[in-house]
């Protein structure tokens, strides 16, 4: 924001007050500074945009550097927060811009017209003289031109007019309602940026002009000139030379790289271990890749050309590392989800699936479940699945006896509307809970399952059934909760039951749940260090 600041402040002081401007804002007035001022800040905000979704490199950045502390960690798990502002930004500088230009376009032609006094008639009609007067301070040539015919007949204006219609498309087809119910239209407009770039890079071929003099005393000196203080002898007008590819070329290339390395792991086999149909339409694919190595609550991006292409689709893992396999758990939700699943359930018995190409994993904020001493994982729904691969590899680890692990305790709490969706893994938390109490650690594992949707008749199964030694809906041992979690009971438990403990809360769920538990960290962080601490972070995608 501070640089977005300097930038504006800057370059709307250096068009406002400069002398090489001195001419042509005697024909645009202020419109000139606010339609400059605003470019300066789209360029820096256009090298910006593309750098959060460049996933390989931010895992590498995360995951490889030893500098990358738990701080600039967190701060690169919100990328797409980042790419979101960053959007917003060039949004409200574009409107400013065009409404800028569109204003310079009407008062040129005014100017031209002889509407705003002979000053600004007569430099109007001032051309270069190096170029025998093809280039003129003003570039409406005709009395005939209208703003309208201006605009779409100028380089400028032509992508200006492109380049500001994908945006349009592509920050409306962004919002949440549209994202998450029509994903392919996301999708597809989104990589309309290309078209953004493209027009982008050739938006600045000049319609604004540097005035330039030579005079008899100095020699192409650009400089206010006063009546009477130069032997003008002839004019030269610089057109301004085309930056915005400087800004945006760096980040293009890394871009490009990304794309390259995805097509190559696109090339790259994959074969099925296992398909399992789950409970609430939930498919689990088990998938085997040479060389794949993973870590805790990564996800990767998968497409099957059977589909589409060119769709690619994020699924967190819900394999351990330990494992030599990689699956996920895919909820049908759109389009891509609904016909993947049913060409699962019409393959034959003992059939392949449809060809699946892999690109990832990449990291998230789950990656540093085991650098917490106590940890709380919340998922919701679906947003389960990161939690299962960390409950896997903690299996693993015990089972292994790994001494590299640091964590003593975890709570774990899975939100559910409908009971099906608990037998995802219930298999899962039956074996830990089992290994957990032959190793003596019945305190490591303390999870709670709540119910968000029922009615009157499973609770009276519920009181029926209530004396039961396990669960009449997951077969734990540990009972369902009816309805949401008191989240001040709950931080309040762990707080007193780790007094000097730096906790990490990680959820995988809605943003309004979000907002709740960040407030729950902060107003239940001891202000003293050496007491409880609450660490919140939340999966991206």
């Amino acid at each position: 924001m501070g640089i977005n600041i300097f930038l504006f402040v800057y370059y709307y002081l250096f068009y406002d007050l400069g002398p090489q401007f001195e001419y042509t804002r005697e024909l645009l007035g202020s419109a000139l500074p606010w339609a400059r001022a605003p470019a300066a800040v789209l360029n820096f905000n256009c090298m910006l945009i593309l750098l959060p979704v460049c996933r390989n490199l931010l895992s590498l950045l995360r995951g490889s550097f030893i500098c990358c502390g738990r701080s600039m960690r967190k701060q690169l798990d919100k990328n797409l927060t980042f790419h979101k502002l960053v959007a917003y930004m060039i949004a409200l500088m574009t409107a400013v811009h065009t409404v800028a230009h569109l204003l310079n376009a009407d008062w040129y032609t005014n100017s031209f017209q002889g509407r705003y006094g002979p000053l600004a008639s007569k430099l109007s009609m001032l051309g270069d003289s190096r170029e025998l007067n093809t280039t003129y301070l003003n570039p409406i040539r005709s009395n005939s031109t209208t703003p309208t015919i201006f605009v779409f007949t100028t380089i400028a204006g032509l992508t200006g007019v492109v380049i500001t219609l994908a945006l349009i498309l592509i920050i409306t087809s962004s919002m949440e309602v549209i994202r998450r119910s029509y994903f392919e239209v996301f999708w597809y407009t989104h990589h309309l940026f290309i078209i953004f770039f493209a027009g982008l890079v050739f938006h600045g071929a000049g319609v604004i002009k540097t005035f330039c003099l030579v005079s008899v005393q100095t020699s192409a000196v650009c400089r206010r000139v006063s009546s009477g203080k130069s032997v003008l002898t002839d004019f030269n007008l610089l057109n301004p030379r085309l930056q915005t590819w400087m800004w945006v070329i760096g980040p293009m290339i890394i871009y490009l790289c990304e794309r390259l390395l995805r097509f190559i792991r696109y090339m790259q086999p994959v074969s099925y271990r296992k398909i399992v149909i789950r409970p609430s339409k939930v498919l689990e694919l088990q998938l085997v890749k040479p060389g794949f190595k993973m870590e805790v609550g990564q996800y990767v991006f998968l497409n099957c050309p059977a589909i589409s292409q060119l769709e690619w689709h994020p699924f967190t893992m819900t394999s351990a590392p330990e494992e030599d396999f990689f699956s996920v758990h895919i909820r049908s939700v759109g389009d891509w989800t609904e016909k993947l699943i049913k060409m699962v359930e019409n393959l034959p018995e003992g059939g392949q699936g449809p060809k699946m190409a892999v690109d990832g994993p990449f990291g998230t904020a789950s990656e540093d479940v085991f650098d917490y001493e106590v940890s709380m994982l919340v998922g919701a729904g679906i947003g389960v699945t990161p939690f299962a691969s960390i409950l896997k590899s903690i299996w693993y680890k015990f089972k292994d006896s790994d001494p590299k692990l640091r964590t003593k305790r975890i709570y774990f709490y899975w939100l559910c509307r409908e009971t099906y969706a608990f037998e995802w893994f219930a298999d899962l938390l039956q074996v830990l809970e089992k290994d957990m109490e032959e190793r003596g650690m019945r305190d490591f594992l303390t999870y709670k399952l709540y119910l968000t949707g029922w009615d009157q008749s499973h609770v009276n199964h519920a009181m029926v059934h209530f004396d039961k030694d396990t669960d009449i809906i997951t077969g734990l041992k540990q009972k369902t909760h009816y309805g949401r979690p008191n989240w001040d009971r709950e931080f309040e438990q762990v707080r007193q039951e780790n007094p000097s403990s730096v906790v990490g809360t990680f959820l995988c769920g809605p943003q309004a749940l979000a907002k709740d538990l960040e407030k729950k960290c902060v107003r239940y962080s001891d202000v003293d260090p050496r007491k409880t601490t609450f660490y919140f972070n939340k999966e991206n995608f």
